[in-house]
This record gives C-alpha cells, structure tokens and sequence, in this order.
C-alpha cells in the first residue's frame, strides 16, 4: 500500500537532478572526446605533411614524379593522405590531409636545403677573421 504524504512536495526532485547532472556530465565529456579527435587528426596530418616534404626533398634528383610517389607512400604510412606535391628544384612543397568531415584537416609543409629562399637574393660570403697565415 502507497502512502501519500501531502507535507512533502519535493519527493524525488533529487533523483531528476542527480539525471540532468549526469546528462550535462556526458554532454562535457563528448566534447571533450571530440576536441581530442580534432587535435590527433591534426597532428596526423602535420606528421604526414612534414614526412613527406622530407622524403620529396630527399628525392628531389629522380624526378618529379618518383620524388612526389615517395611523399605519397610516406603520408600514406602516417595515416594521411598526399592532396598535394610540387617540386621545384630542390625545394618540395607538399599539403597532406586526415580525418574526413568536420573533423578533417589540411596542413602545408616545405622541405629543401638550408639557404635562403629563391628571390632572396645571393647568400653573403662568410666573414672571417684573421686566420693562421695572415699577418
């Protein structure tokens, strides 16, 4: 038999918030979850672009071609894909991509030889002192 108490109005109100609580808690958590997935798919996608930059540069000798197929399977080896590849002389300019839909993303990455970039103008000689013969 239910006993019904008229003084008491607010019986189960506890149990209706401790459930909002935990529903906003998920809500936070999820977001939190997503944000780390965005973060890790940028990052897969910066390895990827930097590591094939690096292998396109290396291989800049055997032609465009074998050079960007390079950067190719070493995005591809980082979990990322190879959008772009261009190789100018020594200097291979490659975009890898990762994820897909809203959490997708694109990053650039150069790789070449030390040196100023082309339109910089000459590179200065070094300037020495005096050395063990001078004098």
């Amino acid at each position: 038999m239910w006993v019904v108490r008229r003084g008491c109005p607010d019986r189960g109100s506890a149990t209706v918030l401790g459930v909002g609580v935990i529903a906003g808690l998920c809500a936070v958590f999820g977001l939190v979850l997503l944000l780390g997935q965005a973060v890790v798919v940028r990052h897969r996608a910066a390895g990827g672009a930097d590591l094939a930059a690096l292998a396109a540069a290396d291989h800049w000798a055997e032609g465009t071609v074998s050079a960007c197929a390079r950067a190719d399977r070493v995005a591809r080896a980082q979990g990322a894909r190879l959008v772009r590849c261009v190789i100018s002389g020594e200097v291979s300019d490659v975009t890898a991509a990762s994820g897909a839909g809203p959490l997708a993303a694109e990053v650039r990455a150069r790789a070449g030889p030390a040196g100023p970039a082309s339109g910089e103008g000459p590179v200065p000689a070094p300037v020495s002192g005096p050395g063990p013969g001078s004098g």
